[in-house]
């Protein structure tokens, strides 16, 4: 540890020393100003730790020089006590400050909920799904934008899209990614069997512009008329909006809106997220064995979460953790109990990981 300590300070003195040489070029100056910022919180932790350090040695030193003043001794001793629990803490708190950050935590997300395995009974727990992250989404004071509905014969939703703002919401909601399976009898079940059906969630970070570079050339952009199961303004004209990414054959289609300049715009955000996602994936496939790179096929066998009805509980598989409140949870409460489990999994697993390299 005190290496790599060694190793940021020296790192954080050629960068000062960068940015004051005249001759520095304005990239050059913008890049180590960005790592310094970077570096801010660990520098302020390690400079404590330093301070504390130094306390601690003078106290010891005392203790050595005035063994017999007892008085003397037992307050060297009770702030020497309480000078190694604050060190604790400061070490604690410089090794989560050093551990490796996804960029995209702190942004926007798109959500898109698909019925997997299960028929009408799949889509129907897909709109219960979608409406459970809408449901949290304004508990926590994100803003929870509908992107796209496409609903099934009895109203339940086949695929479902909303575009989520706020603080920190793709570092909350990324581990939601992948299958969730539910055991309930459905509601067109007339002998009361309990049914098994599938569910897919995606959780995408929303890409900046200058993430995605969207060139003309490789977009197909398609108009149709909005209409059928979905669209929540069905009408007669030619609104609806089908983009197609020639390079890569991604397809995303948009008829929520009237208008279609709106549908449009709705299609290239999703799309942007959808780019920007397949590059991280490709740059960090080996980075979090957590994280679900890929939503799945839909089928029951990739489940990471089930939610069993006739139980009245919810076990998210990852973490072994269940939750016997399953209402609430549908409500959007208590959702946390698995989001900050995957957390503190993925901090505690990169701190082994941090630990163990040289």
């Amino acid at each position: 540890m005190e290496q790599r300590l060694s190793a940021i300070e020296r790192r954080s003195a050629f960068l000062e020393n960068l940015i004051n040489q005249p001759e520095a070029s304005p990239a050059e100056y913008s890049r180590a100003n960005k790592e310094l910022r970077r570096l801010g919180d660990s520098l302020e932790l390690i400079s404590q730790l330093r301070t504390k350090q130094k306390e601690m040695d003078g106290l010891r030193s005392l203790m050595v020089e005035c063994p017999q003043d007892k008085d003397m001794l037992d307050i060297a001793t009770e702030e020497l006590g309480q000078a190694l629990e604050e060190e604790k803490r400061l070490q604690v708190l410089l090794l989560k400050s050093l551990l490796p950050k996804d960029d995209a935590d702190e942004r926007d997300s798109i959500l898109e909920v698909r019925a997997g395995t299960g028929g009408e009974e799949a889509s129907l727990f897909a709109m219960d799904v979608f409406k459970m992250y809408e449901r949290y989404s304004l508990k926590k004071g994100w803003k929870f934008e509908v992107v796209d509905i496409t609903e099934s014969d009895l109203k339940g939703y086949k695929e479902a899209s909303a575009a989520i703002s706020g603080a920190g919401v793709y570092g909350k909601l990324k581990f939601e990614s992948g299958i969730h399976r539910v055991q309930r009898v459905p509601v067109t079940e007339k002998s009361g069997r309990i049914h098994t059906s599938a569910v897919s969630v995606a959780i995408l970070p929303q890409a900046d512009e200058v993430d995605v570079q969207l060139r003309n050339e490789d977009l197909r952009i398609d108009t149709y008329r909005s209409g059928g199961s979905g669209g929540q303004h069905a009408n007669t004209t030619n609104s609806a909006v089908r983009v197609t990414h020639l390079p890569t054959g991604i397809t995303v289609s948009i008829q929520d809106e009237r208008s279609q300049h709106m549908n449009k715009a709705k299609a290239l955000k999703v799309l942007c997220a959808k780019l920007y996602e397949m590059e991280r994936s490709r740059i960090q496939l080996s980075q979090s064995k957590l994280r679900s790179e890929q939503i799945g096929s839909g089928d029951r066998s990739e489940r990471i979460r089930t939610y069993n009805f006739p139980q009245g509980r919810v076990t998210d598989h990852r973490v072994g953790i269940t939750h016997h409140a399953i209402n609430d949870i549908m409500q959007g409460e208590n959702l946390d109990v698995f989001i900050d489990a995957l957390l503190l999994q993925q901090e505690m697993d990169a701190i082994a990981s941090f630990s163990s390299t040289p």
